[in-house]
């Protein structure tokens, strides 16, 4: 038996109730046979003109809607909180989880029978993804795409490069009117950035995941592609309904797997592991900060895409996408796990090729053997801490030296470029007060610019060591993520200047060289965690937000609450 949709429990209501759902609908221009019986598809939009990666949305959503009709579904297109990675302060981090609150309130609360999740800057697809899986009716994730590859005296640029020139210009090797010509060369075109950095790796975050329809991750967002694939996705979606195909069904153990691997084989974003561990917790998967070292052990970084190589998305996109990367991991994939269209992976990459080795080599020849996220554990990072060797400087991956400390952001800015600051190529830089209460929210500042005393001798790179995040886009020696954080009095809230600390990446460890008892001693002295904000939303967040090594989502949002909603408003 067919199921009944479950938007008929507004527009197929009788009498006072059914009247009030209806006919403030129809004020729209809407004809009555559209309430009777058509699967309702919400599309969950989060353009928004602050945030620039997404901007080009209302148009893609029209695509959307092409689709929906053409499948005999009923569209209707509505907004969200929008998460601009590029402007809002102190981080859209600390916003992920309102945003993924909007999306389960916005779909559970209205006549919907499926959703398609627009999205694309950073946050905006894990808060989506977040949202939709506590909600777990039919969804599909359509990404905004990269925007085309920046362009400065000739040669490809794109985010990862602002690093490279801010050090530049701050060691006077490259001149401001030099950094405003790049400037105005790097955004050539509509989408998000155009590197392996955080929205790209969410976009191939869920296209491994099967959340969205193969090829989904790397079409550039100018591309007209992009538009045919939106309207596939509308059709599909109604179908998926008529399925009855949710989240639930399609993100088994295996599929978060699949996504590891994946991550590992792209070189993707630091940030993908506290944005999977997130989605797990809201469909109930145990996924565990170890599965990311556990289920990239092994796999070789087969795309050669800035960070941690030389491509581009665009590249990528035209050597035969992420379809072709996984079509060359095939062996170490759970093939037989379900996708939004229906089929498995392994039935999805059957044709699929690589068209550019040197974007996308091959398992046998990688283009480097580390990749991956390695966790790391030891007394000052008891829950987990992480690095991408993938993007660090070889040399420094067994180190020892001496901390420099800054206690928090502004320290940090205020001392780095001193002259008189104690520090030489082998420091280690200890940055504090930057975890998700401690910020609050987790800002991406973890992959410090070095100290200028540094950049003037030639050094390129040091380890720093941090309990928030970085860019995605972002390279170096970068420890993050460590757990417990500095607000809630873990170990890295004791470390002073000139502790020795030792990084052991191959062994997977991280040590504060300081006795047992000289920390305990220290530990003595640390007040108790307070939270610093009195009212709103900083309130909430800081009140409930979980550890890093646990996916920073509130503790009251894991598991779902499903779609029911048992009294009408009238």
């Amino acid at each position: 038996m067919e199921k009944k949709l479950r938007s008929q429990q507004w527009f197929g209501k009788k009498g006072k109730d059914g009247f009030i759902y209806r006919a403030w609908m129809k004020n729209q221009g809407i004809p009555a046979d559209e309430f009777q019986g058509k699967p309702v598809i919400g599309i969950c939009n989060t353009w928004s003109e602050l945030t620039p990666c997404n901007a080009h949305f209302r148009e893609l959503a029209e695509s959307v809607k092409r689709g929906v009709i053409e499948a005999g579904g009923f569209p209707v297109e509505f907004p969200v909180m929008s998460l601009g990675e590029t402007l809002i302060k102190p981080t859209a981090m600390l916003y992920r989880n309102l945003v993924s609150m909007d999306v389960e309130e916005s779909i559970r609360a209205n006549p919907i029978d499926g959703v398609v999740l627009m999205c694309g800057c950073d946050k905006t697809t894990p808060a989506l993804v977040m949202g939709a899986c506590s909600v777990d009716i039919p969804a599909i994730v359509v990404s905004g795409g990269a925007m085309l590859t920046g362009k400065f005296k000739g040669k490809s640029i794109g985010t990862s490069d602002i690093w490279r020139f801010s050090e530049q210009v701050r060691s006077g090797i490259m001149s401001e009117e030099e950094l405003n010509m790049a400037e105005a060369g790097m955004c050539r075109s509509r989408g998000h950035c155009a590197v392996m950095g955080t929205a790209s790796s969410m976009a191939c975050m869920v296209e491994s995941l099967g959340l969205s329809l193969p090829g989904n991750a790397a079409i550039p967002a100018a591309d007209a592609s992009r538009k045919v694939l939106a309207q596939y996705s509308g059709r599909r979606i109604v179908d998926m309904v008529r399925e009855d195909l949710k989240p639930s069904d399609i993100l088994v153990r295996k599929a978060f797997e699949n996504a590891i691997k994946v991550n590992a084989a792209i070189g993707g974003s630091t940030n993908f592991v506290i944005h999977l561990l997130a989605i797990a917790g809201r469909v109930g998967i145990p996924l565990t900060i170890d599965d990311f070292d556990r289920y990239s052990n092994g796999i070789p970084l087969i795309a050669n895409l800035q960070p941690s190589g030389a491509h581009f998305m665009e590249d990528l996109y035209y050597a035969g996408g992420l379809p072709a990367v996984m079509k060359e991991m095939e062996r170490f994939l759970e093939g037989e796990c379900i996708t939004v269209n229906g089929r498995s992976i392994a039935q999805n990459l059957e044709r699929a090729e690589t068209l550019n080795q040197e974007v996308i080599a091959s398992v046998e020849q990688p283009f480097k053997l580390d990749s991956g996220v390695a966790v790391l554990k030891g007394n000052l990072c008891p829950e987990g801490a992480i690095i991408k060797p993938s993007a660090a400087d070889a040399r420094l991956m067994q180190h020892t030296g001496k901390a420099v400390v800054f206690e928090n952001i502004e320290d940090y800015k205020l001392r780095i470029d001193d002259p008189e600051l104690v520090v030489d190529a082998d420091s280690v830089l200890v940055l504090k007060n930057t975890g998700p209460k401690g910020y609050p929210g987790m800002p991406e500042v973890g992959n410090m610019g070095l100290p200028k005393k540094m950049l003037d001798l030639g050094v390129t790179d040091m380890v720093r060591i941090s309990d928030g995040r970085m860019s995605g886009t972002g390279f170096g020696t970068v420890v993050l993520h460590v757990s417990p954080e500095t607000a809630e009095n873990g170990t890295i809230a004791l470390v002073k200047d000139g502790d020795r600390i030792e990084l052991d990446v191959a062994g997977r460890k991280l040590s504060l060289l300081v006795s047992d008892e000289e920390l305990d001693k220290r530990r003595e002295g640390l007040a108790d965690p307070v939270n610093q904000f009195k009212r709103g939303y900083a309130r909430l967040y800081v009140a409930h937000v979980e550890q890093a090594h646990l996916g920073a989502d509130f503790d009251f949002l894991k598991g779902n609450s499903g779609s029911e909603v048992l009294r009408d408003s009238h």
